[in-house]
């Protein structure tokens, strides 16, 4: 859609279930009617579940190219460890971001002093031309932006939102916030009209725009919006997020954000020759093999 372009709808897109790594994961980025939103080219919701002595996650060294990873918990935590040397463990109320750059190779799972919960999300940043090949990064912030506005709080993991502002660096405009809105009350978000945004119920009920939300659904919401009116009967959590349309091609494949089939193919190469990602050394276990390449998703259309 192009920049600037009247939308005021909401448009309703179906998630897909997939599995990772054992894990029941409810994929909503990206599906076939809607590649990104903003640069923000992937989102997975995941619990909520309670488990005892299991570990239901438990994702074995990987690579990434060319995107941010963004981990956002609603209960528990899961441990981060990745090539550079970086061992975290996120909660509820903090944010994980990775920057992959030129590349990184990370391992994600429940740590062994947990508290039988797992609730939340995963999310990519498509990183722009000038930045995807990027040394690679970590940052683990202990706790976001919380605001606190009539009818609602919003924690704001990424760019900035009703006054908030995440510290964790992003090279391209976007947003990123949990809306959680009080029962019986409504709230009205500020938004940039130059950005695209979506929604998706995390929990409760809610409606925008006087539309009743469903769960395991996305809701783009298009541009050209200075506001978004949520209201919720018993109390309700939301994800936002947003950015600029993304002004460029990209290619997704396995865990690779590229431009050219050629960029993937190398990536791939260079996982099984075991160069340029490096070795997590903090996990105890095999890393994951590159699957056989296959075809391509379409790229997203340029905005």
């Amino acid at each position: 859609m192009a920049l600037g372009a009247a939308h005021q709808a909401l448009e309703s897109h179906p998630s897909r279930d997939v599995s990772l790594g054992g894990l029941p994961v409810t994929r909503l980025l990206p599906i076939r009617d809607r590649r990104m939103v903003g640069p923000w080219c992937f989102l997975d919701r995941f619990g909520p579940l309670s488990f005892s002595a299991e570990r239901p996650m438990d994702v074995a060294p990987h690579p990434h190219i060319g995107l941010q990873t963004v981990t956002w918990l609603l209960d528990g935590e899961v441990r981060h460890e990745d090539s550079l040397g970086s061992e975290a463990i996120g909660r509820p109320g903090g944010v994980n971001v990775m920057t992959a750059g030129r590349g990184i190779a990370h391992a994600e799972e429940t740590p062994a002093a947990n508290s039988g919960k797992l609730n939340g999300a995963q999310l990519w940043v498509a990183l722009p031309e000038a930045s995807r090949a990027m040394a690679p990064a970590f940052e683990a912030v202990a706790r976001v932006p919380r605001v606190e506005v009539p009818g609602a709080v919003i924690q704001v993991f990424a760019g900035g939102l009703a006054g908030g502002t995440a510290p964790a660096r992003f090279p391209t405009p976007l947003v990123g916030a949990d809306v959680e809105v009080h029962r019986g009350e409504a709230v009205t978000l500020p938004l940039d009209p130059a950005y695209e945004h979506a929604v998706l119920v995390l929990s409760g009920d809610c409606a925008a725009e006087g539309e009743g939300l469903e769960a395991r659904r996305l809701y783009y919401l298009g541009t050209r919006r200075s506001a978004l009116g949520l209201r919720s009967a018993g109390g309700g959590r939301l994800l936002l997020i947003g950015g600029p349309p993304f002004p460029e091609p990209i290619l997704m494949w396995w865990n690779f954000v590229a431009r050219t089939p050629e960029e993937i193919a190398a990536a791939r190469a260079d996982w099984e020759a075991r160069r340029r990602f490096g070795e997590v050394s903090a996990y105890r276990g095999a890393r994951l093999e590159a699957p056989a390449l296959a075809r391509f998703a379409r790229a997203n259309p340029v905005s």
